[in-house]
């Protein structure tokens, strides 16, 4: 976090108070991620693996994980995805899950840096890209009378109607993720995420946390990420970092 406070230091005051803010909320790190459009659904993939290694009992933590995430299958096909089209997405993803536990056909499990090493595999973080993307435009259609009030076109503010909306600004890579795409992913994939917007808005450094809570239990960790205009990393309380901080 220091590094980034350097990086505004000769410019916005207002990002620096809130950087300042964080810090001494004990946000004292944060990890990168390439900004590229796709940075949210990269940033949340990985916290949200990290989160499963991490766990105090790994192997509940998978099966809990590989739980939801199967059962995200039906409602991609309720909503016309065919199942050739998901299924390698949903195996890179899942894979990385249960290698957590049981190893895969290299003998390894996971750990923090082989699950740096698969991000920076673009096969593999492309494909778990590309399925959060798919289970965020399922979650909005099939549900589309409580999110059609909120789709509108980000770059003319025009209403759109799901379909639309999902084929333009969720589906597609490099589009970058808000309000909408955060809160179905949260609801697909059963987790509470937290993200604090670091926007330079509020001259005394308030940092405005927005919640979104879908975990069964509310008291489960979020996933924790930082929102910059455009851009999303992962925030942290750990002042050291266990790899290095940029995913590809």
């Amino acid at each position: 976090m220091t590094t980034l406070r350097a990086e505004y230091e000769n410019g916005s005051q207002s990002f620096v108070k809130q950087i300042d803010g964080l810090m001494s909320q004990g946000w004292i790190g944060i990890r990168r991620a390439r900004g590229d459009g796709d940075c949210f659904y990269r940033s949340l993939a990985f916290a949200y693996i990290e989160r499963i290694l991490n766990a105090t009992e790994p192997a509940l933590a998978v099966t809990s994980a590989l739980s939801v995430l199967e059962s995200t299958q039906p409602v991609l096909e309720q909503v016309g995805f065919q199942r050739l089209v998901f299924e390698d997405f949903y195996d890179a993803f899942a894979g990385l899950i249960k290698a957590v536990v049981q190893p895969p056909a290299d003998g390894r499990l996971l750990t923090i840096t082989s699950l740096l090493e698969a991000f920076n595999t673009p096969e593999v973080s492309n494909s778990v890209v590309m399925y959060l993307r798919l289970l965020a435009s399922a979650q909005i259609k099939s549900d589309a009378e409580a999110y059609s009030p909120f789709l509108f076109n980000p770059d003319t503010t025009e209403p759109m109607d799901p379909e639309s909306f999902c084929n333009n600004f969720v589906e597609a890579f490099g589009k970058e993720a808000d309000h909408v795409q955060i809160a179905a992913l949260s609801n697909m994939l059963k987790v509470n995420i937290n993200v604090a917007y670091l926007d330079g808005h509020d001259p005394h450094g308030n940092v405005n946390f927005v919640s979104f809570q879908n975990a069964p239990d509310p008291s489960t960790e979020p996933v924790n990420l930082l929102y910059r205009p455009g851009h999303y990393d992962i925030l942290d309380r750990r002042s050291e970092d266990p790899i290095p901080p940029l995913l590809e």
